[in-house]
């Protein structure tokens, strides 16, 4: 596994970035980056299960590991998605992806991390930055 950071000053209080990153609408708009039609399935509650879909509901499955609102949103991964079907827990137990936000004199400051396989390094590498910069145009709006 691959330890991945990114990070991104934003003029918005932590409210307004949170919404940015996790109201329905919004998360549509910033996760198109990745792949467009992306949402997800299931409650952002601590310990409730999660899934990460796009069109023809592939993507990933996961747990909500913790939730301070307006401050962190932690997700443990467990496997993939495929036609609607969950696979099986095939990920290693830190396959991570948390996201905190931190209050600055400017706004918020917004780190994710992610632990990824390392054929998925070059991806997350040049998508992540154009998602983030997705965030920060909403949540500046």
């Amino acid at each position: 596994m691959k330890k991945l950071e990114f990070t991104i000053e934003i003029s918005a209080s932590r409210e307004k970035v949170w919404d940015a990153l996790w109201s329905d609408q919004n998360y549509r708009k910033w996760t198109a980056v990745f792949i467009p039609g992306s949402y997800y399935e299931g409650e952002l509650l601590e310990g409730n299960d999660i899934r990460f879909l796009s069109p023809g509901q592939h993507g990933l499955f996961a747990v909500v590991e913790k939730v301070i609102p307006f401050q962190s949103m932690h997700f443990l991964h467990f496997g993939l998605v495929l036609d609607g079907i969950s696979q099986g827990k095939t990920f290693s137990e830190n396959s991570i992806e948390y996201y905190d936000l931190y209050e600055t004199e400017q706004g918020t400051k917004l780190t994710v991390n992610i632990h990824t396989e390392e054929e998925y390094v070059t991806y997350f590498s040049n998508s992540f930055p154009r998602a983030l910069n997705a965030v920060k145009e909403l949540a500046e709006s």
